[in-house]
């Protein structure tokens, strides 16, 4: 036994009792969690020379186990002879059940390979250590073999393997064939429905459950928070309060993440003043992160420096919560001196670091900022540059106007471009009208057919803003060809708790004759300031009148113009927008801040626009 294993401290467990018999250790043995005990123990069996029975070497391999001293587990297992199945159990579900999955089956592949079968319980630990679904299905094989795989215990493992590697038709065989599946098993087809987006499968197992404890809810809520369905996630938050179910940490982030998706800045602070008085969910660094997140995101970046500025136990996700929403309120400035700040408190940045503050550069055209930084990845802090860093240099250096470099960069890329990375080039040789470089990366792209809806959409943008009917029609004739379909533009806006959603030209809402009343006054006054209507980013071949009408109808100036007239003077104006604002509504949103007086927060896809008095926090360059 190596020395580690058999320490020579002097242990009280002999003392005044007598010699220390077998039975009296395994029984001080029972439940050991702690390594100083079960050192001291070890030694004391080993002075009495009963560590080599049977029931103490078992009790010590488990004891190191539970106590994380996995190493001197697996050196005792080595040294037992003859050892049984529920020797080998016991060690490799202490690997498993701490993600050592690799270990795990190690284990028991040993274990087979000395002819030993393995028992339920065997199985269950081993089969949350397969990564793979291949080796989950032999193991099924196997238990199916032995009779085992009606086991609970293995029946519930197998679900939740199939569970996590998103085979529902076979977890969902197994659990109809269980007899009384337990909230585990409910749980793991929740998780899996969930997973695949079979979010109405999902519900019609949720809702037929009798009784409901917070997983459940909470694998159901972070469902529809996955696949875009915040509002449901909220309201079925807000339901679980109202059924006597308590929810904990997990379900108070899953909710705050749907809220940011929402951009509803009055459910936030209900939420914020509910973790206040939640006797479970504690505002710890988690929390606190989900708060940041969610506050920056809903158009409110001073409440999200108040949450970041109380926390006591900062780690570097909440810093990075806290950078990227600078970033994504254009103050580029302070994003980069949170950086020197963490840096100065001995943290060390992540790959996400790097991400938002890419994107701070990216937003404010900090080009030498972001190069240094890009370069400072690998060179100073070892870390490699992801496929999102690339095309955040990308969408840096396009927006800056050095789109030949930027095409240059992307196709030295070692990893294959994504789709994001393109939309950024054809974004910028759009905004540089560098129709020639737009067309070489269409070709590029539809000859790889790598094209998506954005990319033929910018495309066609660029072809109408120099006049090429011709040339729109032709992309239309290939998205159509394609399958694909634009996404529709939608800007929301939340009114006393109630989120309304307006599209272009919609005629849907109950006060739509004052909507547009207030929409003509507004346009009225805007050309009145000098607006002139930006008709070239109409990609329709009709009359000036046309296109003027056609812009005055926009989603976002039908949801400003609700504002108006739904909200007192003076009171600030906060939009969420699906889609990227066109630079028409962008132009129109400026003046409407002038001449009401009022402060407009815009959220688009890609970050915030602040209208005050005329101007926008992002000095126009977005």
């Amino acid at each position: 036994m190596p020395a580690a294993a058999a320490p020579t401290r002097h242990s009280s467990a002999s003392g005044q009792h007598g010699a220390l018999t077998a039975d009296r250790a395994a029984a001080l043995l029972a439940g050991c969690a702690c390594p100083r005990r079960a050192s001291e123990l070890h030694a004391a069996a080993v002075r009495a020379g009963v560590d080599r029975d049977r029931a103490v070497d078992f009790r010590l391999q488990r004891a190191y186990a539970a106590s994380g001293r996995l190493d001197l587990a697996v050196a005792l297992l080595r040294r037992t002879p003859d050892p049984t199945a529920v020797f080998y159990t016991s060690t490799i579900h202490a690997h498993s059940s701490r993600g050592l999955h690799l270990a795990a089956l190690a284990l028991l592949s040993d274990m087979l390979s000395q002819g030993l079968l393995p028992t339920a319980h065997t199985l269950s630990a081993s089969l949350p250590a397969c990564s793979g679904l291949a080796l989950g299905r032999a193991l099924h094989g196997y238990a199916f073999k032995l009779a085992l795989s009606a086991d609970s215990y293995v029946a519930t493992a197998l679900l939740g393997m199939y569970a996590r590697a998103g085979d529902a038709a076979a977890a969902r065989a197994l659990f109809d064939g269980m007899l009384d599946p337990h909230v585990v098993s409910v749980t793991a087809m929740l998780t899996c429905y969930a997973k695949m987006g079979a979010l109405d499968d999902a519900r019609n197992l949720f809702d037929g459950l009798p009784t409901k404890d917070f997983i459940c809810w909470n694998a159901m809520i972070d469902g529809y928070t996955q696949h875009g369905r915040p509002d449901e996630a909220l309201r079925l938050f807000r339901r679980m309060l109202r059924s006597g179910v308590e929810p904990d940490e997990v379900s108070v982030v899953l909710a705050l993440s749907a809220v940011a998706q929402l951009g509803t800045a009055e459910s936030g602070k209900w939420l914020h003043s509910y973790v206040k008085n939640s006797p479970r969910a504690r505002l710890n660094a988690r929390v606190g992160t989900a708060l940041i997140d969610m506050y920056y995101k809903c158009g409110s970046l001073e409440d999200a420096v108040v949450v970041f500025d109380g926390l006591t136990d900062k780690d570097i996700v909440a810093w990075n919560a806290m950078i990227n929403g600078y970033a994504m309120h254009g103050h580029s400035r302070e994003a980069l001196e949170m950086f020197f700040q963490l840096r100065a408190q001995g943290l060390l940045p992540t790959d996400i670091t790097f991400i938002g503050l890419l994107h701070a550069c990216s937003h404010s055209g900090l080009v030498a900022e972001g190069r240094k930084l890009f370069k400072s990845m690998e060179q100073e802090y070892g870390i490699e540059p992801k496929i999102e860093h690339y095309g955040c240099m990308v969408d840096l250096l396009g927006r800056a106007g050095l789109i030949e470099e930027a095409f240059d960069l992307a196709q030295s890329v070692k990893m294959k471009p994504d789709a994001v990375m393109w939309v950024s080039l054809l974004a910028a040789c759009r905004l540089h009208k560098n129709l020639a470089l737009g067309q070489r990366i269409a070709d590029y792209l539809v000859a790889r057919g790598l094209a998506n809806s954005g990319m033929y959409i910018l495309l066609s943008n660029i072809y109408a803003a120099v006049g090429k009917w011709q040339e729109v029609g032709r992309v239309r004739s290939m998205m159509k060809a394609s399958g694909i379909h634009k996404e529709p533009g939608c800007s929301s806006i939340e009114v006393g708790r109630q989120v309304y959603e307006f599209v272009a030209g919609d005629m849907s809402h109950p006060r739509t004759d004052e909507i547009y009343a207030k929409l003509e006054e507004m346009n009225g006054l805007a050309k009145e300031h000098g607006h002139a209507p930006q008709t070239e980013l109409v990609l329709h071949d009709l009359d000036e009148a046309t296109k003027e009408k056609v812009l005055a109808v926009h989603s976002e100036k039908l949801a400003v113009s609700f504002g108006l007239i739904s909200t007192p003077p003076g009171t600030a104006i906060k939009i969420v927008k699906n889609l990227r604002a066109c630079s028409d509504c962008h132009a129109v949103l400026k003046l409407i801040s002038k001449i009401t007086g009022r402060k407009i927060v815009f959220r688009d896809r890609s970050r915030f626009h602040h209208f005050v008095d005329g101007s926008c926090s992002c000095g126009d360059y977005w």
